[in-house]
């Protein structure tokens, strides 16, 4: 999921869940469909995967085992904006930054960037909002030492950036964080920042 590898990811999600079901490991199983729910909207099937998504989140919560479950929130909401459906995508980033506010979880810079993801569909024209939390969501990544979620939220802000014309201050973020790298580079991440960098240059 983090390398953004829909096709891979679906694979082992589908192990998961029939290992889960087989040795009845509820934790892993409502995971397993949070990520094959995942895979399934990445490769476009989003009212299969958003249903899968839910389900997986609904099971999650209800085991209070609570670690991971801001980022399949995210993830969820993730797929909502994918379907246009910014209302239940707001419920969704409301209910991870609470939990990942006061846990401060691993995934919580994923869940900031979302959310500017959302303020700036919600009001493309007034991107304040987004931009605070793109650069909070670099500053909680760095806090983390989280290279690959800050890479994903300094590319969302760089990205802000060259469309408002800053393209200096743009590449200033993400240079240093893309040349941090010393391999992957044939990610989806890193190949989008890498095309972005050469843009703004």
């Amino acid at each position: 999921m983090l390398r953004r590898e829909a096709d891979e990811g679906k694979r082992w999600a589908e192990k998961k869940i029939e290992i889960s079901e087989k040795y009845v490991l509820p934790l892993m199983l409502a995971r397993g469909r949070c990520q094959l729910g995942w895979a399934l909207a990445e490769q476009g099937h989003l009212a299969r995967g958003i249903e899968l998504i839910r389900n997986g989140t609904t099971a999650i919560r209800a085991t209070s085992a609570l670690t991971q479950f801001p980022f399949y929130l995210s993830v969820l909401a993730g797929a909502y904006l994918d379907n246009g459906e910014l209302r239940q995508a707001a419920a969704m980033l409301n209910e991870a930054l609470s939990v990942a506010t006061e846990a401060r979880t691993l995934f919580f810079p994923e869940v900031l960037r979302t959310k500017g993801k959302l303020l700036f569909l919600q009001d493309p024209d007034h991107p304040e909002g987004a931009q605070a939390c793109f650069q909070q969501a670099v500053t909680a990544a760095r806090e983390q030492g989280a290279k690959s979620l800050e890479l994903r939220a300094a590319t969302s802000l760089a990205r802000l950036w060259r469309d408002q014309g800053k393209h200096t201050e743009a590449h200033a973020l993400l240079a240093p964080v893309y040349n941090w790298f010393t391999e992957g580079f044939d990610t989806r991440d890193l190949r989008e920042a890498k095309a972005l960098l050469e843009e703004l240059a």
